[in-house]
């Protein structure tokens, strides 16, 4: 059938509001987003992604207690201490073995050698003090104890010393000035070395072949030492 040309420009006129229309639809449409969204990039899927956000921190992690190194150490057990007469086979040295005398215990420090301030420090910092010797018992029994360990031809510190007044010697453990005495013969004598360093720190020396006595040395001298609790 044929159509007039009236009926063909009423149809044309039709279909452009019917364009225009559509396009404004889509707009409204576009307002509905949420601010933001219309930029965004779907995700793989289809997803639209959200917006970065900071991570919410939470309160940093709570530090370990500080430890004091000055607490003494546990009381001794079977694991880790030896009676006076050191009865049976010498325990781990590496879990600190201690040997009582007394109300006394103590301990060897003959993994490393220290000059006398660094095995104060050590000491000090495992709750001991470098040892003081009171009687003539307890050098006894602490030189058979040394020997028993194979070392009785090492030197081993005490906490001996007259740094504060030469010649006045006392226990820095303690404080207290020291009443008995076990040095080696002619001792001590303060010797003045080259670089001008005195003895001042009391060690255990056999030095005679006459067993662990006494010595006055330089306190920058590395060796062993004797530690007590």
């Amino acid at each position: 059938m044929r159509c007039s040309s009236g009926v063909l420009a009423a149809l044309a006129a039709a279909c452009a509001v019917c364009v225009f229309l559509l396009a404004d639809g889509v707009s409204a449409a576009g307002h509905l987003l949420p601010a933001g969204k219309e930029n965004q990039s779907p995700r793989s899927g289809g997803e639209i992604s959200s917006p970065r956000t900071p991570r919410k921190q939470g309160p940093p992690p709570t530090p370990p207690p500080p430890v004091n190194v000055l607490d003494p150490i546990d009381e001794c057990s079977s694991a880790n201490c030896l009676d006076e007469g050191g009865a049976g086979l010498l325990p781990n040295r590496w879990t600190m073995p201690l040997l009582r005398l007394g109300e006394k215990r103590f301990y060897l420090g003959i993994f490393f050698k220290a000059n006398w301030y660094r095995a104060t420090q050590y000491c000090r910092y495992h709750g001991m003090h470098l040892a003081s010797i009171s009687s003539q018992e307890e050098n006894d029994k602490l030189e058979k104890h040394i020997r028993d360990y194979g070392l009785g031809h090492e030197h081993f510190w005490t906490s001996g010393t007259d740094q504060a007044e030469e010649g006045t010697f006392f226990w820095m453990a303690t404080g207290r000035p020291i009443t008995f005495t076990n040095w080696n013969t002619g001792e001590p004598n303060n010797f003045r070395y080259e670089n001008g360093e005195e003895e001042h720190c009391l060690e255990l020396w056999n030095r005679d072949g006459k067993g662990l006595k006494w010595n006055d040395s330089p306190c920058s001298f590395e060796t062993y030492f004797v530690c007590e609790v």
